[in-house]
């Protein structure tokens, strides 16, 4: 078993250390508090993600879909577009507010360090920033200003760091995004070439 899985393991079913009151009362407070990263630069670019989505909407419902002669047409694009811009923006936001592996901080106390039961030769990682024992793949983000688990890149767009426990709904946001892309674009292309036959027929 990895070092990574071990340090887990021992979190859930270790004892009570001394001196460690303190440490272990703060990582359950934060498990029960809502995950926000109070970044202005972060909070900015989620704000206009939210704002982009919705002009997308706004563009394609009120002017490609009911403008146009038919009614099917329009239903049937307005709903698939409107349902995809939801799970977009829900993506979204379980992204910004999901813990995305965060290490408990100040876990790297002696004593804890002996309850790991190392093996000879063995190191382990301690984070100087936040005095936690890093898993394999752990990187501290300046941003979070945590340790987390499996990081890929803090993004400013979501507001938050991709990690272990938030990665999914990342990819889920920009498969979402990247579907609503191609759909306004395909309806912009179809909008042109209508327009051009009108005019082209108007012509002759």
């Amino acid at each position: 078993m990895s070092s990574g899985h071990r340090l887990r393991d021992v979190e859930q079913q270790r004892p009570l250390l001394d001196g460690e009151e303190v440490v272990e009362r703060s990582s359950h407070s934060e498990a029960r508090r809502l995950w926000f990263i109070q970044d202005c630069c972060g909070m900015v670019c989620a704000f206009i993600t939210w704002f982009l989505v919705f002009f997308a909407d706004f563009v394609v419902t009120f002017v490609m879909l009911l403008p146009s002669r038919s009614f099917w047409y329009a239903v049937v694009n307005g709903v698939l577009f409107n349902s995809l811009a939801v799970l977009a923006l829900a993506s979204h936001l379980r992204t910004m507010l999901t813990d995305p592996g965060a290490v408990p901080k100040g876990n790297a106390t002696k004593k804890y360090m002996e309850s790991l039961q190392l093996k000879p030769g063995e190191v382990i990682y301690k984070c100087p920033k936040c005095c936690s024992i890093k898993p394999e793949r752990a990187h501290h983000c300046s941003i979070c200003k945590r340790c987390i688990r499996k990081m890929d890149h803090h993004c400013p767009w979501v507001n938050n760091c991709v990690g272990e426990k938030n990665q999914r709904f990342f990819v889920l946001f920009t498969m979402y995004i990247a579907m609503i892309s191609s759909h306004a674009l395909a309806l912009c292309g179809y909008q042109f070439i209508t327009c051009i036959r009108v005019q082209w027929r108007g012509e002759t």
